[in-house]
């Protein structure tokens, strides 16, 4: 189960994303990191292979900070949690770092290291909700 957990919680995250880079920042990320329709479009498979794999390496990860809770602490709202948790500690502050020496935007910041943290948040809930 724990494959099909971790498969289920990337595709969840996979699909916010592409809501998150479509309908509520799709244009706003463009303006900001000044890539045309053209070029989004470029490669679109690979990079989205790829996206998917980096998800599903985070989604492992998630979920065996997951696992080391009692089966019966299993929620979505635990899942979510630990999920942020790793977000905010790991992963929001490693974009950070690439973005201070990239002298990238806040604005651009925001949108990304909002999906991340809501794409972890996401991924948490789903896995520890299938664990019940």
């Amino acid at each position: 189960m724990a494959y099909l957990e971790i498969l289920i919680g990337a595709v969840a995250a996979f699909l916010l994303g592409f809501a998150w880079y479509t309908v509520l920042f799709g244009k706003a990320w463009q303006a900001e990191t000044g890539i045309t329709d053209d070029q989004a479009k470029a490669g679109v498979a690979m990079t989205h292979g790829l996206a998917f794999v980096m998800m599903a390496v985070l989604a492992y990860s998630v979920n065996m900070m997951i696992g080391y809770h009692d089966l019966a602490e299993q929620t979505f709202t635990h899942g979510a949690f630990h999920g942020m948790l790793m977000a905010l500690t790991v992963g929001l502050p490693a974009v950070a770092i690439n973005y201070l020496y990239q002298k990238k935007s806040l604005k651009l910041f925001l949108i990304d290291g909002g999906y991340l943290v809501a794409f972890m948040v996401l991924m948490g809930g789903v896995m520890a909700a299938l664990k019940f």
